[in-house]
């Protein structure tokens, strides 16, 4: 008696640590996942920062445009010695100054404007680089989403693929000890439990893998035990074929490129005003005496045109490089449009194979399901040889993983044709 209440002790304790541990799991939705991405992933820091440095630079190149204004103070004392019929006599000057200084660009062929207008070019560019990345980043939390959901979902089916190994072996063993059956396969039967043993071991390490993958793709600092609920399906408003040409004209990647682009002819336009002159205006004021505070005024004002006439080759050099620039922008444009087209027909192509493949696979589990249970009756009443028999289980297996495999397949597929489409984080699928 004493044995029992042991027993059932240890097993109460042992489902008290389960439960606490099941309650310590988070149990994330796909909704959750995105919101903590949007907030900690760090590459849209880095991206979102890219964006921020962009626009301060706009507005470094725009000041050139306004007056620049300065002010200044000064104080000194000189000394000077002066020697006459061998006497020294040292005289000491006092010199006191502040004012204020205003230069404004007048005239620079544009220059600056278009150095201006190629640096809200660059700022768009940054915006859409920033969209860009999260597309990249919600195809990787996507990934690590299935990926989990895949893995806790499989380490259900090699629970009862276990218990239908333990089965089996009961049912051999009794068969084998009534002399029915063979060693090979009361063996055979205790290697396939084995086996799935070993996988239920193996799959739980994997959960471990899948679920840091995912704390890592929602930016968090420490690893937790994480569950996540979804489903193995697809909208049936993804699966209609699109305007593909219309799609690759949104893709932000392609924008990104566009705006680049735009910021290089500016860069030559900016280039080409380098071989006019440039005219300025400035203005000073100051009071300056021997005593603090100054008394006298001073004050001046004039223009200044300046053009360089020889700086080897400089300014063409300069010019020339713009031009590469702009013609390296385009030939990029064209090039990732091209590429664009080709991921989205190859993606969506993919997609409807994964999501036909499911079909086919859940045919394929459905009958090996009915073959399993048909083969475990004949097996136990003596009509068909355990060879046979263990064929069908293995099929119906098989079936299981190759079901699930497919499952996960399909939702990897959508998550890449949504990345294909340029779909950002904030995507709702």
């Amino acid at each position: 008696m004493l044995k029992y209440i042991k027993f059932f002790t240890a097993s109460f304790l042992l489902f008290i640590v389960f439960l606490n541990n099941v309650s310590a799991e988070d149990i994330l939705t796909w909704q959750d996942c995105i919101k903590e991405a949007q907030k900690n992933h760090l590459d849209l820091i880095s991206a979102q920062e890219g964006v921020k440095q962009s626009e301060a630079s706009k507005k470094i190149t725009a000041s050139a445009l306004f007056p620049q204004i300065s002010s200044n103070a000064a104080g000194s004392t000189a000394k000077t010695s002066i020697t006459s019929s061998g006497s020294t006599t040292n005289k000491t000057t006092d010199t006191y100054t502040y004012g204020i200084t205003g230069t404004q660009l007048l005239f620079d062929a544009a220059k600056t404007i278009n150095n201006v207008k190629a640096a809200s070019e660059n700022v768009k560019a940054a915006q859409y680089n920033y969209r860009f990345t999260s597309t990249a980043v919600r195809l990787r939390l996507r990934t690590a989403f299935i990926n989990l959901l895949k893995a806790q979902e499989l380490l259900k089916i090699t629970q009862e693929i276990y218990d239908i190994r333990r089965s089996n072996l009961e049912l051999i063993t009794l068969r084998y000890e009534s002399g029915i059956e063979h060693k090979g396969a009361l063996l055979t039967a205790e290697a396939n439990l084995a086996q799935a043993e070993f996988e239920i071991s193996q799959n739980k390490r994997a959960l471990e893998v899948a679920q840091r993958q995912l704390i890592k793709e929602m930016g968090r600092v420490k690893f937790s035990s994480v569950r996540v609920e979804g489903v193995f399906k697809v909208s049936a408003a993804i699966l209609e074929k699109p305007d593909f040409e219309e799609l690759a004209g949104k893709n932000p990647s392609l924008e990104k490129l566009i705006f680049q682009k735009n910021a290089a002819s500016f860069g030559i336009k900016a280039s080409e005003a380098n071989f006019f002159p440039q005219l300025s205006g400035q203005a000073e004021a100051n009071k300056s005496s021997s005593h603090w505070p100054p008394e006298n005024d001073q004050w001046n004002a004039g223009l200044t045109l300046s053009l360089p006439l020889f700086e080897g080759g400089l300014r063409l050099a300069e010019l020339s490089q713009a031009k590469a620039l702009f013609n390296q922008a385009q030939a990029n444009e064209r090039s990732t449009k091209d590429g664009i087209m080709v991921s989205l027909e190859q993606w969506w192509a993919a997609l409807q194979d994964a999501v036909e493949t499911v079909e086919v696979q859940n045919k394929f589990l459905d009958a090996a399901g009915e073959r399993a249970k048909i083969a475990e009756a004949q097996y136990s009443l003596g009509l068909i040889q355990f060879d046979n028999w263990t064929i069908i289980e293995d099929g119906l297996v098989s079936a299981k993983k190759d079901f699930l495999n497919a499952q996960a397949n399909m939702l990897l597929a959508e998550a890449s044709w949504i990345q294909a489409k340029g779909e950002t984080l904030e995507y709702a699928d």
